[in-house]
Formats: C-alpha cells, sequence, structure tokens
C-alpha cells in the first residue's frame, strides 16, 4: 500500500484587522493588540452593529497591480496581496513550475459585496449604461480563485468553497486532496470584505452580530457576558507543497487530518455535528486526543453555541483537558478568511512554542468549562494543533495541523 503524499504548508500570507504581514499579525496577537474599533469604510450611525475589525494598514493601489484595481473586489485586493506574501516567504517563483502542477483553491462567503453595491448604485441612480462589465467577475464568488490563478499562472485544478465561516479549512483540506492527487503546489486559504451597508444589513439577517459598543467587551468567546460576535476583514492565504519537494524540517506544518460535518435541521432532536467532524479529523490523522497540544475554538459568542461547542471539545479531549484559544477575538470573524488565519495563527504557535491568548473574555460562562488560555500567552513545547470552525447554515469542519520534523502516526515522516 503506497503511502500518501505529505501536505506541507511552506509559505503563508497575512491580510487581517492584527496586520497587514505574517509577523505584523503574530505580534498583534502576542500582546493582545486588538483591531476592533469603529466603522470607517462607511457611517455606521445608522445601523445597530458599529464596530468591526478593519484591515487599516492595507493600501490597495501599492499591494495590487493598477490594472486589477478596477476589476476586483477588495475582498480579492486582500488576497493578491497575502498571496505575493505567501510565496515569498515560501521561496517559491511560480515560473520554476509547470503551470498544471499548480492548483488554487480558496474558500468565499460574501464575495465581491462592495464592488456590487457601487455597481448596483449606479444602476439604480444612472441606469443600465453605467454599469462597468467587470460587474459579471468581480462580485462572484470564484473571483479570488480565478485572480490568483491567473496572476501566478496556476492552470492545475483550482476551486472555491463556499461554507461561510468553516471554508478556508474545508480549502485547506481540498488542497491536501489536490496535493495527493499529483498537484505539486496549492495556493490556498481565505479572504473575506463584506464591510459596506449592504454586507452589513445582510450579516444582520442571523442576529448573531454583536451591537455591544465598547470594542473590549462586544465579542466575548465562552464568556458570561457574551452577546454575539463582531464581523471583520481579511485572512490569510497559505503555499501547500508535495512534501517531496520539501527538504526535512522545513515549512510550518503538515495537513495531518481533515473531515467536514453538517448540523441537522434545527429542532430535529439529532445532536450538533462538531463532535463527530472533530473525532474523524483526528482519526484521518491517527491522532489521539491525549497528542492534541492546543484547540483552536470557533468561538461565535452565541451563548448557545459556545456552550455546544465546549460539549463537543469536552466529550472528545475530557474535561478541560486541552488548552483551547480564540485569537479572533481581536479581528472579529472574517467569514471565509477566518477559518484560515486561524490555521496561520496554529501554525505560528507550533513554530514558536506558544499558544496565544483570548483577549478579551474574562469569566467563564456556565456550561463554558475549557481550559481557555487567558490573560496572557501560554508557553510551552507544541507539537499537534486542531482548528475547529462552524460556518452559518450548519457548515463544521476540523482541520489537524503538526509541526514540521515530526514522524506521524501513519509512519510519514512530517
Amino acid at each position: 500500500m503506497s503511502v500518501p503524499r505529505t501536505a506541507v504548508i511552506t509559505g503563508i500570507g497575512v491580510t487581517a484587522p492584527t496586520g497587514v504581514g505574517l509577523e505584523a499579525h503574530w505580534k498583534s496577537v502576542l500582546g493582545g493588540t486588538s483591531g476592533i474599533g469603529r466603522i470607517s469604510r462607511f457611517d455606521p450611525s445608522g445601523y445597530p452593529v458599529r464596530l468591526a475589525g478593519e484591515v487599516s494598514g492595507f493600501d490597495a493601489p501599492q499591494a495590487v497591480p493598477r490594472r486589477l484595481l478596477p476589476q476586483t473586489d477588495r475582498w480579492t485586493q486582500l488576497a493578491l496581496c497575502a498571496a505575493e506574501e505567501a510565496l515569498a516567504d515560501a521561496g517559491v517563483d511560480p515560473a520554476d513550475l509547470t503551470d498544471y502542477d499548480m492548483a488554487v483553491v480558496t474558500a468565499s462567503s460574501s464575495g465581491g459585496t462592495e464592488f456590487g453595491q457601487h455597481e448596483m448604485e449606479r444602476l439604480y441612480l444612472k441606469g443600465p449604461s453605467w454599469v462597468g462589465a467587470y460587474q459579471s467577475i468581480a462580485w462572484f464568488y470564484a473571483a479570488t480563485t480565478g485572480q490568483l490563478s491567473i496572476r501566478h499562472g496556476m492552470r492545475g485544478p483550482c476551486g472555491v468553497l463556499c461554507c461561510e465561516q468553516a471554508g478556508g479549512l474545508d480549502a485547506m483540506g481540498q488542497a491536501r486532496r489536490l496535493i495527493r492527487d499529483g498537484s505539486r503546489l496549492v495556493l490556498t486559504g481565505g479572504t473575506d470584505a463584506s464591510l459596506c451597508p449592504y454586507g452589513l444589513t445582510a450579516q444582520l439577517a442571523n442576529g448573531h452580530l454583536s451591537t455591544v459598543e465598547d470594542p473590549a467587551r462586544a465579542y466575548l468567546p465562552f464568556d458570561a457576558d457574551a452577546a454575539g460576535y463582531l464581523p471583520g476583514e481579511g485572512g490569510a492565504i497559505l503555499v501547500v507543497r508535495d512534501g517531496a519537494d520539501v527538504p526535512p524540517g522545513e515549512g510550518y506544518g503538515v495537513i495531518l487530518g481533515y473531515a467536514a460535518g453538517f448540523d441537522p435541521p434545527p429542532h430535529s432532536g439529532r445532536p450538533p455535528a462538531l463532535r463527530r467532524t472533530l473525532e474523524r479529523a483526528l482519526a484521518d490523522a491517527r491522532v489521539e486526543p491525549g497528542d492534541v497540544d492546543v484547540v483552536f475554538a470557533d468561538g461565535s459568542a452565541v451563548p448557545e453555541q459556545d456552550i455546544a461547542e465546549a460539549e463537543a471539545i469536552n466529550a472528545v479531549f475530557g474535561r478541560a483537558a486541552v488548552p483551547v484559544t480564540v485569537p479572533k477575538t481581536l479581528t472579529g470573524r472574517l467569514y471565509a478568511g477566518a477559518a484560515a488565519l486561524d490555521a496561520a495563527t496554529a501554525l505560528l504557535a507550533l513554530r514558536d512554542g506558544v499558544i496565544p491568548h483570548t483577549a478579551a473574555t474574562t469569566r467563564k460562562a456556565p456550561g463554558c468549562d475549557l481550559d481557555l488560555v487567558l490573560g496572557e500567552p501560554r508557553w510551552g513545547p507544541l507539537r499537534t494543533a486542531v482548528v475547529l470552525a462552524r460556518g452559518h447554515g450548519g457548515f463544521n469542519a476540523a482541520l489537524v495541523l503538526q509541526r514540521t520534523g515530526e514522524a506521524s502516526k501513519g509512519g510519514e515522516r512530517r
């Protein structure tokens, strides 16, 4: 029986409210420096939600080729910038690889919302002749995958996963599948940028956004005062390579296990799918619960969802038996970008041997009896991390990451 190809993450690019650039983001996370603030991209005074995580340090004209600016939404521009950093971080020049050996798979949630809003304004205020031709592609959920593929000459398998908050992990799981099927490099991850009136109005529909106006207390996962989450923009793009092309010990980590699930309908009497999804991801990785050093939780800050997630984690690992953290309290929930950014942060934690703390949360809610890392980062040797994500509508995903240089239970050299 042949041994599956190993999917090694060798490059990471970040465009997030916590910083543009991998190390800027990591410094903010370890320092507990929040990117949450009053929305500045439009006047939010007439909306019940006025806070969000914005990528304040992003300069599109400097980060994106000028010809692409009128063709793309901010969501795609953030990904183009992150992809450039990821490829440079990996030390990869796509021109050195065969175009059909390189693939692109990203996550998308809202698509090009801001671009679409502006074009609809032109349509309603001035008429059809004022709508630009790029409206047909810039809003489309696959636009980022397409633009990354074109820009870097990646003509292998390309796709997009639309699973809301869970999509980033699903994209990375698909990246591993593509590596196993013969691709030598996959550009993966996700971004989002739905901070415009149209986008915010759409997000309000689920009733889960926090209307608290204190940035330090508005997004509190697993906290007794949890009142919903805040939206955000940004995310991360990662380079995944075939392990045969990566020198031993190099890279950030290995995609060791992955699983996806879907919750049953409300009031069906059936349990949520997260526990089973987590168990399947660990089985896929051939990792025992006791071998996991940290869980990066979904942390929606919707009280009933927090309790359900805590129950799933404790059912698999034991009561308060594994450190748990939610760094996204510093950024807000980034939808398609959130899980990819969590995975990037988990890889940095494995690299440096430190678990970032969950900023803002101070008093655990009843039913959320977790070993939640609070107050300050927790230092110590780390080998294996689990990232969890849930998307609105029932999506669930779990990803198991292992530090490079470790031997897996399945016999592969990682």
